[in-house]
């Protein structure tokens, strides 16, 4: 059986429940900035999904079942308020952070994730540019060194030729 690092571990325990409920979701934030720019350390997870039906109660449900635990205490308000779903990952004690997406940029953003292999399991990741996008509207400081170091690989990536 093949040792996972902690997130890669989190998303195995997540994947299934997430495939079975969503209709598509993408993994942001830190990990995706470790799959397209550089290793930076993060303590978390962060993936927006999808849901196929409009309340989140079942999905939290099935996600308790395959080992996460909601960080908040009472989370339909947190939930309707926020549109996040706060989990830790018992085996691993890592927080994941499940956006609910709207409609909009959102679906866009689903559509356009690329799946690359984690350790041997197919995830979605947001795309590079997406990434980006994202980052500009985040913007806090630490955003701005995850789109330099987005760009500076890009930059170094080798291009197709026509």
């Amino acid at each position: 059986m093949p040792q996972f690092t902690a997130p890669a571990k989190l998303l195995a325990a997540a994947a299934g429940v997430i495939e079975k409920w969503c209709d598509g979701w993408f993994v942001f934030g830190a990990q995706a900035v470790v799959v397209w720019g550089r290793p930076r350390l993060t303590a978390d997870v962060d993936i927006t999904v999808r849901l196929k039906h409009g309340d989140p109660a079942d999905f939290w449900r099935e996600m308790e079942k395959a080992g996460f635990r909601l960080r908040v205490s009472d989370p339909e308000p947190f939930i309707a308020r926020a549109r996040v779903l706060p989990f830790l990952h018992t085996a691993t004690q890592l927080p994941l952070d499940i956006v609910l997406a709207g409609p909009g940029i959102e679906d866009q953003f689903i559509e356009r994730a690329i799946r690359i292999e984690i350790e041997g399991l197919s995830v979605p990741v947001a795309s590079p540019e997406d990434l980006i996008v994202m980052k500009v509207l985040a913007a806090r400081p630490k955003d701005v060194e995850d789109i330099r170091a987005i760009l500076a690989e890009i930059a170094l990536a080798p291009r197709p030729r026509p």
